[in-house]
């Protein structure tokens, strides 16, 4: 168990059932009882959910880097732009789920500005680009402490900015979702699209890791001489 109640503990995942689970948990057996949907409904919704993953975000990065009409699009309406690699937004799920929509905003990474998000409230997360969120993003200590240290809860990620980049946070909400455009590496210059979006990991589109030429999230740590956070 890695819960603490030290402000500056280390972010790490919590394995303790938070009170939002519980309320998730009373809120789908009262649905399933009063008929609204059955086991099957959500175990099926569930499986689906589960294997949605990064690859649609990455893949809106891959292009953006590479199509700069693409690019302006996609900062200037997200929500609309992402129709373009078969996401839409309004129906995610195919089955309707109203709280599903939203307004995506894509938060791009520049020299002197470096973006990261959270959901402060609970753990809003873009589900459609990036998949089901990480253990530690939902923690209690990872959403209190980046709006109020980012720079230490970043490098305990392994990132360190010096003092002339900015470092943003957006917080989500119900009805507005981020995503982090990183910077495309140097190094890069000649790649594919597939090869690109490889590189571009989720930790990289939350704003807590940047793409490594040498690193993909389907490569095994050890193939990469042990690089890994």
């Amino acid at each position: 168990m890695t819960h603490s109640h030290d402000d500056h503990a280390p972010i790490q995942a919590s394995e303790e059932v938070s009170e939002f689970e519980i309320l998730e948990t009373a809120i789908r057996e009262l649905s399933i009882d009063k008929g609204l949907f059955s086991r099957e409904d959500h175990r099926r919704f569930s499986e689906w959910a589960e294997s949605v993953g990064p690859s649609g975000g990455s893949r809106l990065v891959a292009k953006a880097w590479v199509d700069p009409e693409f690019k302006k699009r996609l900062l200037a309406d997200g929500t609309e732009t992402c129709k373009e690699v078969g996401i839409d937004w309004r129906d995610p799920t195919g089955s309707g789920t109203p709280s599903d929509y939203t307004y995506f905003y894509v938060l791009e990474n520049t020299p002197k500005v470096h973006n990261v998000i959270v959901c402060t409230l609970c753990s809003c997360y873009p589900r459609p680009v990036l998949g089901m969120s990480p253990d530690w993003y939902r923690t209690p200590n990872y959403r209190r402490r980046l709006v109020r240290w980012p720079r230490e809860v970043i490098a305990e990620f392994g990132l360190h900015f010096p003092s002339d980049v900015e470092v943003r946070v957006h917080d989500s909400n119900q009805k507005s979702r981020f995503m982090v455009m990183p910077m495309r590496p140097e190094g890069t210059e000649g790649w594919s699209e597939e090869q690109l979006a490889a590189i571009v990991t989720r930790d990289t589109m939350i704003g807590v890791a940047v793409p490594q030429v040498d690193w993909t999230a389907t490569t095994p740590p050890s193939a990469n001489g042990g690089a890994a956070r």
